[in-house]
């Protein structure tokens, strides 16, 4: 059996290219763990593009440990930027008029407005960890307060001081002329009000680590920049920070890429090679526009996981990062169904067609064996041909269908049937529309009829059902045969496609599907 390491050396999806650079990386300075970074900010709630690059970062580090038979040893890490000073109150707290004296104070000063912890931020900060660990992501958190405050990055702050002309002429250039007069790498948190000063400095002392500036007040102060009384502008934060902790991947979105050469070179101002980045496209809305927090013009993850099963999101996620895609709910039952072929094709697939295979990567190739014999959109004409409430309903026609599948052995499936009941009612009814048979469709119709009629009750052979299907609609000149398919679904459904209706028939029942096309001919659906 070929070694799975040798067949990553050569597998073509985009995380083993990934681990393939990070694996070049480490070779150029071997250490002792490699570091793979997420960054959090938590003036907000973690939300789905938290999950995203934290999935697809946990994808390029199994790909890696695969890459190299797991002999070196890795960890993902996710730093909260808690040191951040709270530029503007965000609008979803309550009390916010009493949040107004804290603006521009390290969000780890805030008071929490929900009363719950220590600070605004140690609330977000905790909501993360439980957003990831409810994914069973495995990451290390790491608050920038407590590595700025325990002495973590203070070496390399004094660093930073010593190459701060070097800094200086890797940041000017990027910066207006009336912002490079007062611009300083360094943000000094003033002794007295405690906030995130941005203030030009009048003396640097790296001998000493320190820095000369004004306060608020006018009163000219100097204080050291270690154990947590300065904190770095963000592009230089964002090198420091990959030099200070080592880091050898890190992914973002494309708004970043600006700005990924300005963090390299910090990071190689400060005597680190810069760690392999990965450019990922931003997700765009319905209209094709850049979803916005603040518009809300985008799906949030509890959307998402409404209606589908985090698996999805993760191919979702995994599935072309580097183009734009459009997010928004139309495309969840295509993900789910891409997802469960995936995972079903996996079983014959071999160990090199596996490697490429995305339930390889979104299962830490470990994908689930038979997660559903069953389509969500065949779910979904379940639930509108038997006009099911419950999943118990639903489980009623799968049991005929899979005699032997119960929720208990197959609990990914009684998931989905939940899933399919909260889609279709809130987005497949709500847009039906029915129509009547014209006189070809309604002679093709009862000729289907006779046949489902004349077959066998208890069948579930849905190759057997579709032959006919298919026959029937050559017998009676549908050119293309898609019109055919149509017909069916229009007036049986309301929707002008669906999965095959041979596979429909045969968890519905033959006899149930002949009903179903007599009240359609009858137009009973129009009715409703």
């Amino acid at each position: 059996m070929t070694d799975l390491a040798t067949l990553a050396a050569g597998a073509k999806a985009w995380p083993f290219e990934q681990a393939r650079l990070v694996l070049e990386h480490y070779k150029r300075a071997p250490k002792e763990t490699v570091i793979f970074e997420t960054g959090y900010g938590p003036s907000g709630l973690p939300h789905i593009g938290t999950f995203g690059e934290v999935v697809r970062t946990s994808m390029v580090r199994h790909a890696f440990r695969v890459l190299t038979n797991d002999t070196i040893p890795t960890k993902i890490i996710c730093v909260s930027d808690d040191m951040d000073g709270m530029r503007k109150i965000p609008d979803n707290v309550p009390n916010r008029e009493a949040l107004e004296p804290y603006l521009q104070r390290p969000l780890t000063s805030v008071p929490d407005p929900f009363g719950t912890h220590e600070s605004f931020a140690h609330h977000n900060n905790a909501r993360l960890c439980a957003f990831l660990d409810s994914f069973g992501f495995d990451y290390e958190f790491k608050s920038a307060t407590a590595l700025y405050k325990s002495g973590a990055f203070d070496a390399m702050l004094i660093r930073a001081l010593e190459r701060y002309d070097a800094i200086m002429a890797i940041m000017l250039p990027t910066l207006g002329e009336e912002r490079r007069q007062t611009y300083s790498p360094f943000l000094p948190i003033s002794p007295k009000s405690g906030r995130v000063l941005y203030v030009p400095m009048k003396k640097i002392d790296p001998a000493k680590g320190t820095v000369t500036f004004d306060d608020e007040d006018g009163e000219e102060i100097t204080q050291t920049v270690t154990g947590g009384h300065a904190k770095m502008q963000w592009k230089p934060d964002f090198g420091m920070r990959w030099a200070a902790l080592g880091v050898d991947f890190e992914m973002f979105g494309k708004d970043h890429q600006p700005n990924q050469p300005v963090y390299a070179k910090i990071c190689q101002a400060l005597g680190v090679p810069p760690p392999v980045n990965y450019v990922y496209e931003l997700f765009l809305d319905q209209k094709g526009e850049k979803i916005s927090k603040t518009k809300g013009n985008g799906i949030s993850i509890e959307d998402w996981l409404k209606y589908a099963a985090p698996e999805s999101l993760a191919l979702y996620n995994f599935q072309k990062p580097r183009t734009a895609k459009k997010l928004y709910f139309d495309v969840i039952p295509k993900a789910v169904d891409e997802y469960l072929s995936f995972v079903d094709s996996y079983q014959k697939q071999n160990e090199a067609e596996r490697l490429e295979n995305p339930a390889w990567h979104i299962h830490a190739g470990n994908p689930p064996v038979n997660a559903s014999p069953i389509s969500f959109a065949l779910l979904m004409n379940l639930v509108s041909a038997a006009n099911a409430e419950t999943k118990e309903q639903i489980w009623g026609f799968i049991r005929k269908y899979a005699p032997d599948a119960t929720p208990q052995t197959h609990p990914f499936l009684d998931t989905l049937t939940g899933y399919a009941l909260a889609y279709f009612n809130d987005f497949v009814k709500p847009t039906k529309q029915f129509r009547a048979a014209t006189d070809k469709e309604r002679a093709a119709f009862e000729d289907l009829i006779k046949r489902l009629d004349a077959m066998p009750a208890e069948l579930t052979d849905s190759e057997t059902i579709q032959a006919d299907v298919f026959a029937v609609g050559k017998e009676h000149g549908f050119e293309p045969l898609r019109d055919w398919f149509k017909a069916l679904y229009e007036v049986l459904f309301g929707v002008d496609s669906g999965p095959r209706f041979g596979a429909f028939a045969a968890i519905f029942g033959v006899r149930q599907t002949a009903e179903l096309l007599r009240r359609g001919l009858a137009g009973e659906f129009l009715k409703a």
